[in-house]
């Protein structure tokens, strides 16, 4: 409790303030009678698809709350389109797959605005605490062109609790058998009729050094984090204002422990401090015709001091990013969006990444590239919605480039919605930042003066929705393809000593199956069942090959029934992922190989049990019941100064079952 405890008056100061007997939300009188509140609620379901041209969907804290949640990156567990790499034991950092690309190629955002580039991007999905999301919006493919450039395979989109919300204070508690600890508070303040303001809280620490395979290296880091953020909301008659700062820092041990660790153990220390703030405008021209001028904005500032044994990389990046634009509906049927963006990197870097005596080297890279979108969308009752955009940008670094997107959808009958997208996209590589966590492998890490990643993405999806007396049975198939004319390509497979990040030379390109079946009961009965088969392959060397370490196929089957009460929630989700390439082996000193040339499918099984009460619930469950591990995920742990030590080739969980309990407060 050495992380936490001193922050635990953070989380209890807002409770006096939350629970005055003032905040009855209505009363009515009827014959006499008073009725402090009556409500009339219909159970919304967890996942929907998006109702526009684009096609993908949205979670919401239903879905969110079928598993413990813990952060963005534990989300998607019940869901069949995202897949979250597996941590790696070194620096747990994870990335999500979407179209069976990493999540490099989605664009990330909270609240429509561009986050977790660059230094981020190795770890973001556990600066986004669970408790604190509202919902997650997902598009796949191609989407609109108003949020920038940088989504190649899709968006992902956090939407916070509001500070407008119903008041309420919320507190979350978990424990797991690992001893991972964390604690997260929310509370909104309506301070007039028309300014609001909340506080988001979060503090983590995990007090086991577990060592399950007793290879003398930790399956997990230790990482201790507060989180806190700070967020107000103004609504003027012809004015709206959201605003809010927000600051992170976490701190990650992981390396050799224990009683058997040597004199001069192998430790991997990465310290993070991140300070955020944004800003949105908007000016209400004409309500009838949804008439508006956007102002919008963030800046933010990330630190990462991270060393490898004796290797090290440290970033100081500064970002700012800012937005504007008009909407508006011309007609019914005709919708007008223009706008111009401006957005500006700086990464100071110092790397060392040889354990060879001398001083870092300084790495400086800087971008500043405005550009300008137009984006038109046509609405023909509810049958057929197209949306097309064009946007052109000019990048410091690599000069003009231009990005066109089209979304369609259309449904000849009700029950039956068929959606056509094609698109570009465009990304920046920042490699030290990016792949820094290479840095903990023995090899020898390379880069080269990278060109700006391109790539063409393309989809069609068809869902059928059919009624079943008071039930739904929905039917869904989705086929992606992605392009790329321009990559930054991590080869692990040419040379047996060197990790390269180099220009892709040759074909790189991914093509996605997805088949789902989705049934919705009126008696509390929820069930998906799913299938995914994944084709990607890059040229490594000159070979155009399977991408390493990518599951070649994913079988989803997920429960969750309540009772008719609602007062217990049962949820159960098993997952079969696919086999895969292992990149190329090489032999140890022993003789052994490093691994194999393929990696076998595994399952998975996560069940939750909840019960709910009227001001609090209390949730318990596991994670990875079926026990399946990635064994000896270190290679040559008993040599980490090696050139042949790598920590970073994982495929699978780490540790075994786990299990774990919580308990939400709702006041």
């Amino acid at each position: 409790m050495r992380f936490i405890l001193p922050y635990i008056p953070l989380f209890i100061a807002v409770i006096p303030f939350q629970a005055k007997s003032g905040t009855v939300q209505s009363t009515d009188t009827i014959s006499g009678y008073d009725l402090e509140e009556f409500v009339v609620s219909k159970r919304k379901p967890g996942t929907f698809g998006l109702s526009g041209p684009e096609t993908g969907f949205q979670l919401n804290r239903t879905e969110l709350f079928r598993a413990a949640c813990c952060n963005l990156g534990e989300s998607f567990t019940t869901n069949p389109s995202v897949d979250v790499d597996y941590a790696d034991p070194a620096t747990g950092a994870k990335q999500i797959k979407l179209l069976g690309l990493s999540g490099s190629y989605v664009q990330m955002m909270t609240e429509n605005l561009p986050a977790f580039r660059g230094a981020a991007m190795p770890y973001a999905f556990r600066y986004v605490p669970g408790p604190w999301m509202k919902s997650i919006r997902v598009s796949k493919g191609s989407s609109t062109v108003k949020n920038g450039y940088e989504a190649i395979t899709g968006q992902i989109d956090i939407e916070y609790l509001k500070p407008q919300d119903e008041k309420a204070f919320n507190l979350n508690a978990y424990i797991d058998s690992e001893l991972r600890v964390e604690l997260n508070a929310d509370a909104n303040f309506h301070l007039t009729p028309h300014l609001n303001t909340e506080i988001l809280a979060h503090a983590e620490d995990r007090f086991l050094n577990h060592d399950g395979n007793h290879d003398g290296f930790t399956d997990m880091p230790d990482i201790r984090q507060i989180n806190l953020q700070n967020r107000w909301n103004y609504f003027g008659e012809r004015y709206i204002f959201h605003g809010g700062i927000s600051a992170l820092a976490e701190e990650s041990r992981a390396g050799q422990t224990g009683k058997h660790a040597p004199e001069n153990p192998f430790l991997i220390n990465l310290d993070t401090h991140r300070y955020e703030g944004y800003m949105k405008h908007a000016f209400i021209l004409n309500r009838e015709r949804n008439t508006n001028i956007a102002l919008a904005g963030n800046m933010t500032m990330h630190e990462l001091d991270a060393y490898y044994g004796t290797k090290l990389y440290y970033v100081n990046e500064k970002s700012a990013y800012a937005q504007l634009m008009f909407e508006s509906d011309l007609t019914e049927k005709h919708n007008l969006s223009v706008g111009a963006s401006l957005n500006y990197d700086y990464l100071g870097q110092r790397v060392k990444s040889d354990p060879l005596p001398g001083d870092p080297r300084r790495i400086n890279e800087r971008e500043t590239t405005p550009g300008a979108y137009l984006q038109y969308t046509f609405k023909l009752d509810r049958s057929l919605t197209a949306m097309a955009g064009i946007r052109a940008d000019h990048s410091s670094v690599y000069g003009w480039f231009v990005t066109p997107r089209f979304n369609l959808r259309y449904s000849p009958w009700q029950p039956l919605t068929l959606k056509a997208s094609a698109g570009k996209g465009y990304r920046t590589v920042h490699p030290w930042a990016e792949y820094n966590y290479l840095m903990a492998s023995g090899r020898e890490l390379l880069t080269e003066q990278l060109e700006q990643e391109e790539a063409w993405n393309y989809g069609l999806s068809a869902e059928l929705s059919l009624p079943l007396g008071a039930q739904t049975l929905g039917i869904s198939a989705e086929y992606f393809h992605t392009d790329f004319r321009q990559q930054a390509v991590v080869d692990y497979d040419s040379r047996p000593g060197i990790l390269s990040i180099s220009n892709l030379s040759g074909k790189s390109r991914s093509d996605v199956w997805q088949v789902s079946v989705d049934f919705k009961s009126s008696f509390g009965l929820d069930a998906t069942a799913a299938w995914r088969l994944n084709d990607v392959k890059t040229t490594y060397g000159g070979k155009y090959m399977e991408k390493a370490l990518t599951s070649r196929y994913k079988v989803l089957l997920t429960l969750s029934y309540k009772t008719p009460l609602e007062l217990w929630q049962f949820d159960a989700t098993f997952v079969v992922n696919g086999g895969g390439r292992m990149p190329a082996p090489y032999r140890l000193d022993d003789g052994e190989m490093s691994w194999g040339e393929r990696f076998s499918a595994f399952p998975s099984l996560n069940i939750q049990a909840t019960r709910w009460f009227r001001h609090f619930s209390i949730y318990a469950g596991g994670e990875n019941l079926t026990n399946f591990r990635h064994k000896n995920p270190v290679v040559n742990a008993s040599d980490p100064w090696s050139p042949k030590f790598d920590p970073t080739v994982v495929w699978g969980p780490v540790s075994g079952a786990m299990a774990y309990i919580g308990i939400r407060f709702n006041l």
